[in-house]
């Protein structure tokens, strides 16, 4: 099968959008930028960034989380192309985006506030320009299928937290309640915790102190890599 391209044709632009999850240790968040210049100016967009025709998209996306994270070693996967021939105003665009995971804590979370950007609980993301609103949808259904099979969800939580935070991060992951009972016994027979030796109190109403686990690095590795043998929840 022959195929000719005509000079036209390459009248193309690529572009590259990520939809950055965090994990405030109560809620589910991601990041959100604001446009500035037209189109959509003053419109909440997904970070992004123009992919250059000598550039990789996957290379773009990682200078891209330097510059928002200064780290590019984050959970990353690409998504799907969003190719809508009106989808930008401005020309045909093909948008090829990604999903990551990082780990918040309040100097990233300050750092990003203070460059404009917004950390909002994905569950209360307004309306979007572009597409960026099928993006998000899109990258929410992605992770959810992923922690179900993955242990990948995890690097979303500090090094060392509690059973209530596992637990609430998978409700937010998945968007469903569990028995507290039915989940530990679930989460400690995976045997990828740790215990710490340390303890925190959650609250100023908490009977007790919780106790602190951390990952067994090798069986997380393991477990990320060939997934679970059943769906975990």
């Amino acid at each position: 099968m022959k195929i000719d391209f005509l000079p036209s044709d390459f009248n193309v632009a690529l572009a590259s959008s990520v939809v950055v999850f965090g994990f405030s240790g109560d809620e589910l968040l991601t990041l959100i930028a604001t446009k500035n210049g037209e189109p959509f100016s003053g419109a909440r967009i997904l970070p992004s960034a123009i992919i250059k025709p000598d550039q990789a998209p996957e290379n773009v996306v990682k200078q891209l989380l330097r510059e928002l994270t200064q780290r590019d070693d984050w959970p990353l996967e690409q998504l799907n192309s969003f190719a809508n021939p009106y989808r930008n105003p401005s020309g045909r665009v093909v948008n090829i985006a990604y999903y990551a995971l990082v780990r918040l804590t309040d100097e990233l979370k300050s750092d990003l506030e203070a460059k404009g950007f917004k950390w909002i609980p994905v569950s209360k993301v307004p309306s979007m320009a572009y597409d960026h609103d099928d993006v998000m949808a899109y990258a929410r259904e992605r992770f959810k299928r992923r922690v179900k099979r993955r242990p990948v969800g995890f690097t979303l939580l500090p090094r060392e937290f509690t059973l209530n935070e596992i637990q609430r991060l998978y409700e937010c992951a998945l968007g469903k309640k569990f028995d507290k009972r039915n989940f530990r016994r679930k989460v400690l027979k995976s045997q990828l915790l740790l215990e710490t030796g340390n303890s925190v109190r959650s609250s100023a109403r908490a009977k007790r102190p919780s106790r602190l686990y951390m990952f067994d690095e090798k069986k997380y590795q393991t477990l990320t890599l060939k997934g679970y043998d059943i769906v975990y929840f």
